[in-house]
């Protein structure tokens, strides 16, 4: 029996590139820092995919440096790069549920209480590295 699933909490490092198929498909790609534990550490980044109607919900809510929460699993994408015929990968996240935890801009409203009920509170300033 084997099991591939992450959950992450994390800040949104750019805005959703999404793309709109001929078929009716949506796909938004987007990269996540997740600070460690222990504070001064540099945070971990992960590259997100999310295909449907949360793709729709990324592209229309989620902007740079809003907290989301994500359960998903691990995949390797594996391409040739066109210009030098090398094979190439990347770790990627494949997204099953997206959760809106509110941005830094809606913490900030809330005098700084913020949070959804999917991780817990919001971190400090000191933990978000942007």
């Amino acid at each position: 029996m084997g099991v591939n699933s992450i959950t992450l909490v994390g800040r949104a490092g750019r805005d959703p590139e999404v793309r709109y198929f001929e078929s009716g498909s949506v796909v938004a790609n987007l990269t996540l820092a997740v600070n460690r534990r222990a504070g001064g550490d540099e945070p971990d980044w992960f590259n997100l995919e999310i295909w449907g109607k949360q793709a729709q919900v990324a592209a229309d809510y989620v902007r740079k440096g809003s907290m989301l929460g994500i359960i998903g699993s691990f995949k390797l994408d594996r391409w040739t790069d066109r210009s030098s015929g090398e094979e190439r990968s990347k770790p990627v996240v494949r997204v099953d549920r997206l959760e809106l935890l509110g941005s830094k801009r809606d913490s900030e409203a809330a005098g700084g209480m913020g949070g959804g009920g999917f991780g817990g509170g919001e971190p400090s300033e000191e933990e978000v590295p942007f």
